[in-house]
């Protein structure tokens, strides 16, 4: 992944417009997208800094909340499915998450999805 542009060119790309030049201006006059250009300057509107915003990586932050409630209903009944799990979590707290996303959390809490020569599965911890 490409790394932000400095910002110091940030800085020089709002200066340059805000002396009436356009956006489109901007971008052939600093060698960027016209698209960052337009972006930059939002960003510069909207919160009076050119520092970029983070990037990438993964936020489960709507489930932590939850994580309580999750780790819960798997001690209960370790054969729960995921899609079984985000009914539940819908029905139980009306937040809708992904079974992806329900997996990511409980192994990242530590859980582990171990099979069973029945062919069901258990998550263990």
């Amino acid at each position: 992944m490409a790394e932000a542009y400095s910002k110091d060119l940030r800085r020089r790309v709002v200066a340059f417009v805000e002396r009436g030049n356009s956006r489109q201006a901007a971008a052939r006059q600093f060698g960027v997208s016209p698209s960052f250009a337009v972006k930059l300057l939002k960003l510069w509107q909207e919160t009076g800094s050119v520092t970029p915003r983070p990037v990438g990586g993964r936020r489960h932050a709507k489930l932590a909340p939850y994580l309580d409630f999750l780790i819960g209903e798997v001690e209960a009944q370790p054969d729960v499915t995921m899609p079984e799990l985000a009914r539940r979590l819908a029905s139980e707290h009306g937040v809708t998450a992904a079974p992806a996303s329900l997996s990511r959390v409980l192994c990242q809490a530590g859980f582990t999805y171990k099979k069973s020569a029945s062919g069901s599965g258990a998550r263990t911890r």
